[in-house]
C-alpha cells in the first residue's frame, strides 16, 4: 500500500471517529449554566477537560521524541545504557507521580461538587412539582396541599427564579431520566420507585431538557423546557393555569368543543371545565399557551397543531396518539377551539 493511499486511509477513519463521537452530542447547551448546580458541573467538566488535556499533550510529545530517537538512531534507543536507563526510570516516576496528583485531585472536585448538590437537595423547597416520565412525554403536576389548587400540565414546566423546586420523579412504563444541564445533573425515573431531584435556577431564562436514558423509538423527542421567571410573573402563570379552560369564543370555536367531547380526543385528554377528564394523554386546558407541541418535537402553531392532529404517526413515529381522520370544517373548528385555550 502507498503512502498516500495510507494517508487516505488514516483521514477516513479519524472522520468516522469524529462522527461518532459528535453522534453523542445532546444538542443541549450542557455547559450553559442557570444555576449554582448547573455552574458546578460545568466547572468541574472543564476541569476533567483541561487536565486530560495536559495528559494528552505529555504522551503525544513523549511518543514524538521517542519516534525522533528511534529515526535518528540516539543512544540509548536501540542499546540502552546506563544513563538512559536513569532517565527513563526518572521519567517514568514523574508521570507515576503527576497521575497520583491528578486523580487527588479529581477525587477532591468530585466530592466537592456532590457535597455541593446535596446541599441544594437538602434546602426547604418553595414549589413541588410530581413529573411522570412516558413513552415520549412529560406529565407534570404542581402540587399543593389543597387538592383544588393542584393543577396538571405537559412538557413546559415554570418555576420561581431563585427558590428551591423539588421534583419528584416516576414512571408507569420504561425507564426514562430526567435531565436540565443548566439546572443540575441527571436523576432516573425507574417504574416503581420514587426518586427526586431539586432545581434552581438563579437567572431568568429558557432552558432545554431532554430525556438522558434510551426508553424507546422517539427517545430522541423527548424534551422539555424549564422556564424560570420572577416569582410574581412565577405566581401569576400558576394562578392563570389553576383556572377552568377558556370557553369558547366563537361559534366556529364552539364547533371546535363539540368536536373534540364528541369524537375520540376526549377518550385520552382532559380539558378542566369540560366534560373531557382522561388522563392517558396530556392534559389540554391551556394548550395555547405552551411554545412547544409533542414534547418538544414541534413549534406551537395552528399549521403544525393541524399536521399532529392529523397524522401524528408521520410526526412522532411509534407515538400512542393515533390518526384522526376529520373533515376540513370539522379540523377548523377544532383548531379553533384549541387556540383559545390559553
Amino acid at each position: 500500500m502507498s503512502g498516500a493511499s495510507r494517508r487516505l486511509r488514516t483521514w477516513r477513519l479519524q472522520l468516522v471517529l469524529v462522527a461518532f463521537s459528535l453522534a453523542g452530542c445532546s444538542g443541549l447547551p450542557v455547559l450553559d449554566g442557570g444555576g449554582a448546580a448547573g455552574d458546578r458541573i460545568a466547572g468541574h467538566w472543564r476541569l476533567h477537560l483541561w487536565i486530560a488535556l495536559v495528559v494528552l499533550i505529555g504522551v503525544v510529545v513523549f511518543l514524538l521524541d521517542a519516534m525522533r530517537r528511534r529515526a535518528t538512531g540516539a543512544a540509548g534507543v536501540l542499546r540502552p545504557d546506563a544513563a538512559s536507563e536513569r532517565r527513563l526510570t526518572v521519567g517514568v516516576s514523574v508521570a507515576v507521580g503527576l497521575t497520583a496528583v491528578a486523580l487527588l485531585v479529581l477525587l477532591v472536585a468530585s466530592v466537592a461538587t456532590g457535597r455541593s448538590l446535596g446541599i441544594l437537595g437538602a434546602e426547604t423547597p418553595a414549589v413541588t412539582i410530581e413529573i411522570t416520565g412516558r413513552q415520549w412525554w412529560w406529565d407534570v403536576t404542581y402540587w399543593d396541599p389543597v387538592p383544588a389548587h393542584q393543577m396538571r400540565t405537559a412538557n413546559e414546566i415554570h418555576i420561581p427564579v431563585g427558590q428551591t423546586v423539588l421534583v419528584k420523579l416516576a414512571s408507569p412504563d420504561v425507564i426514562h431520566s430526567f435531565w436540565v444541564p443548566a439546572l443540575n445533573g441527571k436523576q432516573d425515573l425507574i417504574p416503581g420507585r420514587k426518586n427526586t431531584i431539586a432545581i434552581k435556577a438563579d437567572r431568568a431564562g429558557t432552558f432545554a431538557g431532554q430525556c438522558a436514558e434510551y426508553c424507546g423509538l422517539q427517545h430522541a423527542h423527548m424534551r422539555l423546557l424549564i422556564v424560570a421567571e420572577p416569582p410574581e410573573a412565577f405566581q401569576a402563570w400558576l394562578q392563570a393555569q389553576r383556572q377552568p379552560a377558556t370557553p369558547p369564543a366563537s361559534a366556529l370555536a364552539q364547533r371546535g368543543h363539540d368536536v373534540f367531547v364528541g369524537g375520540s380526543c376526549v377518550l385520552c385528554h382532559a380539558i378542566v371545565g369540560t366534560e373531557a377528564a382522561a388522563r392517558t394523554g396530556p392534559d389540554l386546558t391551556h394548550l395555547a399557551s405552551r411554545a412547544m407541541l409533542a414534547a418538544g418535537t414541534l413549534p406551537n402553531t395552528p399549521g403544525h397543531l393541524a399536521g399532529w392532529i392529523v397524522d401524528p404517526q408521520s410526526v412522532k413515529p411509534g407515538t400512542r396518539m393515533p390518526a384522526n381522520s376529520l373533515g376540513a370544517d370539522d379540523l377548523q373548528a377544532l383548531l379553533a377551539y384549541l387556540g383559545g385555550l390559553r
